[in-house]
C-alpha cells in the first residue's frame, strides 16, 4: 500500500472484535450475559475506524440465534454504532435469518455457497433479497473450495448467473474467492495468490457491479510467529489485489506497513513469492528465498546482544535481581557462588538478594507488568541457585528460609491433569511459599496425612475431569470428620464458584476458596496467612458462598420438559442426505503418525490460554499487551517443537473404527460383524424448556433408525517421561511445563489430522475437501467428533465402552483411571457422526425421569447413574 494509493482509499476495512470465534474476550462477555459491555466492543471498533462490524455467536454453548438478535437489537440503538454496516456471520442459516429480521439499514450476510447444491443456495440467497441484504458469496460448490484461477472463475460465474436468474442486485454480491497461504513449501501452493489476484480482475469484467473480499491471515499461515514477514506479505499482497478488484478484509489497519516503508529486500523477496516470479540467475526459488530472509527478521543484531550482556558488570545483588526478572539462568550457578562467599552465611543469600529479585518478579506479576510465562522462567533460575546452596545450608546444620507459608498441594484421585497445579504451585514459590506438591491421582488419606505431616498452613485441590468434582467433595468432608480448620483451596477447569459453594462449602466448615486462575493464587495465600487480614477475607468468601446458595435456593432453575416430551421434540435429520457407507470400515491402528505434520495442525490459541496469555493466535503475537511475552513463549515452543520432531522426543499413536449402526430411541446400536455383537451406546437428550421451533437436542438423532453408520478414535502421545525426568532434575519448571503444554497440542492436533483423514479417505464422505486452516481450526467441516465429558455427550463413564471398542489399550495404548481421565494426559478420544446436520451442542441440565431412564439403560443403579451425572443434575 503506497500512501497516495487511491485504489486502497476505498479499501473497506471489516471489525471482527465481535465475533465470539475471533475474540476470547467477546465470547467471554457474551457467554456472561454482559450486554452492555459487549456492545463497548463494537463501539471501540468503530471509533477505531472499522468500517463494517462482522458480529458472530456461533459457540457450542451459546443460543446462537437469542445472542444474536439481542445484541444486534442493542447496537441498533447506538446511534454511533448503527452508521456502520453489519456483517451477519453464522455458519447457521437459522442464525442469519434471526439477525436480518432485526438489523436496520442494509445488512451483509456471511455467507452462502454451493457446498449443498443450488436449490439451497438459491433458497437463502431469496431471502437475503427479501430482507435487502447483500450477500458474502463463498467460491465453494460442491466438489469443494476453489484453489485454482480456473476454479475460482467457473464458480463464481456460475453463482453469479444463479443470481442474476432470480434477479439478485449484482452490487449486493460480495466474492470471496478463497485466500490460500502461499510459500508453504509445496509447488502447487505457489501460484495461489497470484490465482486469487488474477480470478478477481477476470470475475470483475465478467460479473459487472460486483464486490470482492478475502481472508488475509490464510495467505501468510506458513510464517507464523514472524510477525514482520506476515505484515509486508499482507501489505504486498493488498497493493496488487486492491486495484485488481479486492474491496474489502479482515485487516487491522495498524497491522499494515507502507508499502514503501517495507524494508525493499524483504518487500522484493515477498512481491516475488505474491507473484510466483523467478528471480533470474539465481538457483533458489522465491519461497526457498523469502524463508532464508526471513531468518534475519526473527534474531537479534550484535548491537543488541552486546547491549543483552552488559549488565554482566553490575553489581552481583543487580545481577541476580536481573537474572531472575529477565529469567536468564546461564549465569545463576556463578553469581549465586559469588554471592555465598561475600555473604556471612549461605541461608542468607536465599533471604537477600535472591528473595529481593523474587519479590521484584511478584509486584510486576501482581501489577500486570510480567506474565505468566516470565513468572515460570524466574522460577527456574531461582531453583537453580537455591539447588547450588542447598548443600552448603546442609553442611552447616541451618535451618531452611522460613517462607510466607506451607501449601500442600494434589490433583485428586482419578485425575491425571496437573499442568494448571504446577503453574500454581511455580507462582506461590515466587511469592515466598513452601510448596508440597503430592503429583496427581492422590486418595485423600494421602493428603490429609502430608498435610499434618508438613504441619501445613493450607490445602489446594486440582482436577480437570466433572468425576473430580466428587472426589474434591470427599477430601472436604474427610477433612471435616478429621476436625481439620485449614484453608482448603479448590482450582481446576472444571471446577466453579457455584458449585463450591453449593457442594464443597458445605461440607466442611474451615475456610473453602475457589481460586480462578494462578494470577489469583498469590493473593489469595498471602491473605490467608496474614495476621490481621485472615477473618475479613475468609468471611467475604462465606458471604459470597451464602449469597450464591440463597439465590439458588429463591431463583429456581430454567423449566425442564419431561423426557418423553423432550423426545418428542427431537431434532429429525434428512435422511436422503446422509452418508453413504465408509470406503474402509472397521478398525484402522496408526502406530507413528508424522510429528513434522502434526505441528502444521496445532491451533495455537488454546496452547497461550494453558499460560493464561489471554488473546487469539496469532493476533496474540502483537497484542499490545502481552504480545512481548507471547512472541518469547512462541519462540521457545518452535525451538522445542523442533527438537521434539527432529530428535524423536514423542511418539503419536492412534486408532480410528467405523462401524455399522442402528438409532434405537436415545441409543444407538453398534453391530460388531465380526463377533456377531450388538453394543449400546446411550445417549443424553436436552430437557431444558426450548422456544418453538428449537429441538432438545441428543446424539442419536444424527444416526438412522433404517441403518447408519458410526465412528470412534483414540489418540495418545507417547514418550513424554524421560524428558520431564531430566527437566525436573534440573530444576527447569519453564521447560517441563512447556512440553506438556506442547504434548497436549499435539494430541489435539493428531485428533484434527485423524478426523480429515477419517472425513476424506476411510469414511471418505467428503473427498475433495479443501478447509484454510483457519477454517480447520472453527470446525466447518462436515461431521463433528464429540467426546465423552463434553457438553454434547457430558457422561465420562462411556469412555470403557468406546476404549473396548477400539482395544484402545492396545492400539493406542491409552488407558482410563478409575474415574475415566486418560493416560497418557496428552491424550483425546470420541466419537465421529458424519451426517451433515450434526452438531454440537450442550445436554445442560437433565431431570429425574431421564436420570431414572437413563439407569436403566445403562444397566446400573440409581446412585451410580446420579454420580455419573452429578454434573447436569438439579
Amino acid at each position: 500500500m503506497t500512501e497516495n494509493s487511491n485504489a486502497s482509499s476505498s479499501f473497506v476495512n471489516i471489525g471482527e472484535r465481535t465475533n465470539v470465534t475471533g475474540s476470547a474476550a467477546f465470547k467471554k462477555l457474551i457467554l456472561a450475559d454482559d450486554y452492555t459491555a459487549a456492545v463497548e466492543v463494537a463501539r471501540q471498533q468503530v471509533e477505531n475506524g472499522a468500517q463494517v462490524i462482522d458480529v458472530n455467536m456461533d459457540e457450542g454453548l451459546l443460543d446462537a440465534e437469542y445472542a444474536m438478535t439481542t445484541f444486534l437489537k442493542l447496537i441498533a440503538a447506538e446511534p454511533d454504532i448503527a452508521r456502520v454496516p453489519v456483517m451477519i456471520d453464522s455458519s447457521k442459516w437459522d442464525v442469519i435469518e434471526a439477525g436480518l429480521k432485526c438489523v436496520p439499514g442494509k445488512p451483509i450476510v456471511n455467507s452462502i455457497s454451493m457446498k449443498e447444491g443450488e436449490e439451497p443456495f438459491l433458497a437463502h440467497a431469496r431471502k437475503c433479497m427479501a430482507y435487502g441484504a447483500a450477500v458474502v458469496v463463498m467460491a465453494f460448490d460442491e466438489v469443494g473450495q476453489a484453489d485454482t484461477m480456473e476454479r475460482k472463475i467457473e464458480i463464481c460465474e456460475r453463482a453469479y448467473k444463479l443470481l442474476m436468474t432470480i434477479g439478485f442486485p449484482p452490487e449486493d454480491i460480495i466474492f470471496d474467492p478463497n485466500v490460500f497461504a502461499v510459500a508453504t513449501g509445496l509447488e502447487e501452493h505457489d501460484n495461489y495468490a497470484v490465482d486469487f489476484i488474477e480470478a478477481v480482475k477476470i470475475i470483475r469484467v465478467r460479473c459487472p457491479h460486483v464486490h470482492f473480499s478475502g481472508g488475509l491471515s490464510n495467505l501468510s499461515f506458513g510464517f507464523r510467529g514472524n510477525e514482520t514477514v506476515r505484515r509486508a506479505m499482507h501489505s504486498v499482497f493488498l497493493y496488487y489485489a486492491i486495484p485488481a478488484g479486492l474491496d474489502m478484509a479482515i485487516v487491522n489497519a495498524g497491522q499494515l506497513d507502507v508499502y514503501d516503508t517495507i524494508d525493499p529486500e524483504l518487500r522484493g523477496a515477498c512481491e516475488d513469492v505474491i507473484l510466483n516470479r523467478k528471480v533470474e540467475g539465481e538457483a533458489e526459488s522465491p519461497t526457498e528465498r523469502l524463508i532464508a530472509l526471513a531468518e534475519r527478521y526473527k534474531g537479534s543484531n550484535p548491537a543488541q546482544e552486546k547491549a543483552a550482556e552488559e549488565w554482566r558488570g553490575w553489581a552481583v545483588e543487580k545481577r541476580l535481581e536481573h537474572a531472575l526478572v529477565k529469567g536468564i539462568d546461564a549465569y545463576v550457578v556463578d553469581d549465586t557462588e559469588e554471592m555465598r562467599l561475600a555473604m556471612p552465611r549461605p541461608i542468607e543469600v536465599i533471604e537477600g538478594p535472591l528473595m529481593d529479585g523474587m519479590n521484584v518478579v511478584g509486584d510486576l506479576f501482581g501489577s500486570g507488568k510480567m506474565f505468566l510465562p516470565q513468572v515460570v522462567k524466574s522460577a527456574r533460575v531461582m531453583k537453580k541457585a537455591v539447588a547450588h546452596l542447598l548443600p552448603f545450608i546442609e553442611a552447616a546444620k541451618e535451618p531452611g528460609s522460613k517462607g510466607k507459608g506451607k501449601v500442600v498441594m494434589a490433583t485428586v484421585k482419578g485425575d491425571v491433569h496437573d499442568i494448571g497445579k504446577n503453574i500454581v504451585g511455580v507462582v506461590l514459590q515466587c511469592n515466598g511459599f513452601e510448596i508440597v506438591d503430592l503429583g496427581v491421582m492422590v486418595p485423600w488419606p494421602k493428603i490429609l496425612e502430608a498435610a499434618n505431616e508438613n504441619d501445613a498452613d493450607m490445602i489446594g485441590l486440582s482436577g480437570l475431569i466433572t468425576p473430580s468434582l466428587d472426589e474434591m467433595v470427599t477430601v472436604a468432608e474427610e477433612m471435616q470428620r478429621a476436625g481439620m480448620t485449614m484453608p482448603l483451596l479448590i482450582g481446576g477447569a472444571t471446577t466453579s464458584k457455584v458449585h463450591t459453594a453449593l457442594r464443597i462449602d458445605v461440607a466442611y466448615q474451615g475456610p473453602v476458596l475457589h481460586v480462578l486462575d494462578a494470577s489469583r493464587a498469590v493473593g489469595v495465600a498471602t491473605a490467608l496467612v496474614s495476621d490481621t487480614g485472615f477473618d475479613a477475607f475468609v468471611g467475604g468468601y462465606k458471604q459470597d458462598y451464602e449469597h450464591i446458595r440463597d439465590v439458588r435456593a429463591n431463583k429456581g432453575q430454567s423449566a425442564l420438559v419431561p423426557i418423553a416430551d423432550a423426545r418428542a421434540n427431537g431434532f429429525a435429520i434428512d435422511e436422503h442426505i446422509r452418508p453413504f457407507p465408509p470406503e474402509q470400515p472397521g478398525v484402522h491402528v496408526f502406530d507413528s503418525w508424522d510429528m513434522a505434520e502434526l505441528v502444521e495442525w496445532f491451533d495455537w490459541t488454546p496452547f497461550f490460554r494453558a499460560w493464561e496469555l489471554a488473546g487469539n493466535y496469532p493476533a496474540i503475537l502483537t497484542d499490545e499487551v502481552v504480545g512481548e511475552s507471547a512472541s518469547s513463549l512462541y519462540a521457545d515452543a518452535r525451538a522445542m517443537l523442533d527438537r521434539i520432531v527432529a530428535e524423536g522426543w514423542l511418539t503419536a499413536r492412534g486408532v480410528a473404527a467405523l462401524w455399522p449402526c442402528r438409532r434405537e430411541g436415545d441409543d444407538v446400536i453398534i453391530h460388531l460383524e465380526d463377533t456377531e455383537e450388538h453394543v449400546r451406546l446411550p445417549f443424553l437428550r436436552q430437557q431444558i424448556a426450548k422456544r418453538e421451533g428449537r429441538a432438545n437436542m441428543c446424539l442419536a438423532d444424527f444416526v438412522s433408525h433404517d441403518g447408519d453408520w458410526i465412528g470412534g478414535f483414540s489418540v495418545a502421545i507417547h514418550g513424554i517421561e524421560p524428558h520431564l525426568a531430566r527437566f525436573k532434575a534440573a530444576h527447569d519448571d519453564y521447560n517441563d511445563i512447556l512440553l506438556k503444554a506442547l504434548a497436549d497440542r499435539f494430541a489435539e492436533a493428531f485428533a484434527e489430522r485423524l478426523h480429515a483423514h477419517v472425513r476424506t479417505d476411510l469414511w471418505g464422505y467428503a473427498p475433495g475437501e479443501q478447509l484454510t486452516p483457519e477454517a480447520i481450526v472453527k470446525e466447518e467441516y462436515r461431521g463433528i467428533r464429540p467426546a465423552p465429558g463434553y457438553p454434547a455427550c457430558p457422561d465420562h463413564s462411556l469412555k470403557p465402552i468406546l476404549f473396548d471398542l477400539l482395544d484402545a489399550g492396545t492400539n493406542s495404548g491409552a488407558i482410563l483411571t478409575e474415574s475415566f481421565a486418560m493416560l497418557p494426559t496428552a491424550a483425546v478420544s470420541g466419537f465421529y457422526f458424519g451426517h451433515p446436520d450434526a452438531s454440537y451442542f450442550g445436554v445442560a441440565r437433565v431431570g429425574e425421569d431421564q436420570l431414572a431412564d437413563y439407569a436403566t439403560r445403562r444397566g446400573v443403579d440409581i446412585e451410580t447413574a446420579t454420580r455419573w451425572l452429578r454434573p447436569n443434575l438439579d
